[in-house]
């Protein structure tokens, strides 16, 4: 196997995680003064990830009225705040005045953490000569994220499926990105968490899956990969 020239990543899942579905419900509830205590806040935090509003998750079931705005959801913005509020409010959420807010918080940059070895891993790509770039089915702009956790100036690009019109699995997303670092896709690796991230192999994009789950329970994929593919 020949040494790759790029290494293309997810971000959600992958390079950054959303915050824990508690810890999510709990900013939005403390900031409005709502003295809930830890039991409820799982109960909302549960009755959240089972309805999908929460990103962490899928939702187990679409409602027929959601359905359109679902598929739609990271081609724009305004199609993905109705569907995930939409979600929200199908999981009982009893406060209308902080459905909004919730959403918001889904997308600030606080809300997300690196994975442990995501900084090394970037930076030893580029240390060793790969150009870099993130490919993300996403409706908001993640580079406030990615310059929080140290990682924007170790990209070479950062291509979002609202900005240019196509989501993953779709090859021609993959190819955009190859297109604007310079590779020949047969000469990239993809690295994701979600069979949609494979989209790339159509065009030789080698992929490689890390498993998704919580920050602190996934120390070292990345860098594993990483080594992987570059090892003589």
């Amino acid at each position: 196997m020949s040494h790759p020239r790029a290494m293309l990543f997810d971000f959600s899942g992958t390079l950054m995680r959303i915050e824990s579905a508690e810890s999510w419900v709990r900013a939005i509830t403390d900031a409005a003064g709502l003295a809930l205590d830890d039991g409820e806040v799982a109960h909302w935090a549960d009755r959240l990830t089972e309805a999908g509003a929460w990103y962490g998750a899928y939702p187990k079931h679409v409602p027929d009225h959601l359905a359109e705005l679902y598929e739609a959801r990271d081609l724009d913005e305004p199609h993905h705040r109705a569907c995930y509020t939409g979600l929200i409010r199908e999981s009982g959420w009893p406060w209308e005045e902080l459905v909004e807010p919730l959403y918001d918080r889904s997308n600030a940059a606080e809300a997300w953490q690196p994975y442990p070895d995501a900084l090394e891993t970037v930076r030893e790509a580029k240390d060793r000569g790969l150009a870099t770039a993130v490919i993300s089915n996403i409706s908001f702009d993640i580079r406030p994220h990615l310059k929080h956790a140290g990682l924007l100036d170790l990209l070479d690009a950062v291509v979002l499926s609202y900005e240019v019109g196509m989501v993953k699995p779709d090859p021609r997303i993959f190819q955009l990105a190859c297109d604007a670092i310079g590779v020949d896709p047969a000469s990239a690796v993809m690295v994701g968490d979600h069979a949609a991230d494979g989209g790339g192999s159509a065009l030789g994009v080698r992929t490689y899956f890390v498993e998704l789950s919580p920050v602190e329970e996934r120390p070292d994929a990345l860098i594993s990969v990483l080594r992987e593919v570059t090892a003589s």
